[in-house]
């Protein structure tokens, strides 16, 4: 999954993109709320994560912005403004949930994961939990986003980071061909570079461990095109 963080001050930033990155997801650090509106417009985001004051575009702007664009991302306020009045102008601007500083990183990652939890999975997720629990399901395979675990066929699979994060984007957009460069982007955060194979390593290993322990091969190269992941009965 792939987050911004939205904090003008470098230290805030800087530990919580990391802390996130160890956790296994993507987190790009974004010093301003403007970049912060046009990195959303040309990425696709599962949660952005937003200080209120920041000089110039402040959070109220930035949302507003977002919202006015037409991004529905959800947003994770961070403020040191604890007042009623600020935390229900903040929802009512749109934002998921607000974190009030200085807080535990254990309370801002539960956040996080709360808020990524409870979304509506889009159309293309027909197999995702219908109780809430954060659980895609492809046929035999599970993806626990949550705890970051997958299991097929009842047995669980051991993964790296990498490939987690590189199954789950793929489950999450099943049935969409995904081109290789778009997975460095999404999954990897780089440029695609022809000379690297890294996508392509990471691919095969995944299919070896995703598919070697099925009966039903769940991962299909496109020729040309990319890879799905996708039951064909």
């Amino acid at each position: 999954m792939r987050i911004p963080l939205v904090e003008d001050d470098p230290k805030t930033r800087e530990l919580l993109s990391k802390g996130l990155r160890e956790e296994g997801f993507v987190a790009d650090a974004v010093a301003h709320g403007l970049l912060g509106v046009e990195s959303a417009e040309d990425r696709a985001y599962d949660l952005i994560v937003l200080d209120i004051m920041m000089p110039g575009w402040d959070g109220w702007r930035t949302i507003a912005e977002l919202r006015a664009r037409g991004i529905r991302t959800p947003v994770l306020f961070l403020t040191a403004r604890d007042s009623v009045p600020d935390r229900v102008k903040g929802l009512e601007l749109g934002a998921e949930d607000y974190l009030v500083k200085p807080f535990a990183w254990s309370e801002f990652l539960a956040r996080v994961r709360n808020i990524l939890r409870r979304q509506s999975p889009p159309e293309s997720e027909v197999g995702f939990h219908p109780d809430g629990s954060g659980v895609i399901a492809i046929h035999d395979l599970e993806i626990d986003l949550t705890r970051m675990k997958a299991r097929r066929g009842g047995k669980p699979l051991d993964l790296t980071a990498k490939e987690f994060q590189l199954l789950a984007y793929l489950a999450r957009r099943s049935g969409q061909v995904l081109s290789r460069t778009t997975l460095a982007e999404q999954v990897w955060d780089m440029n695609f570079s022809t000379d690297s194979n890294a996508v392509d390593v990471a691919i095969g290993r995944l299919r070896k461990k995703l598919d070697g322990v099925g009966e039903t091969r769940l991962i299909h190269t496109i020729r040309g095109l990319g890879v799905t992941l996708e039951f064909r009965p």
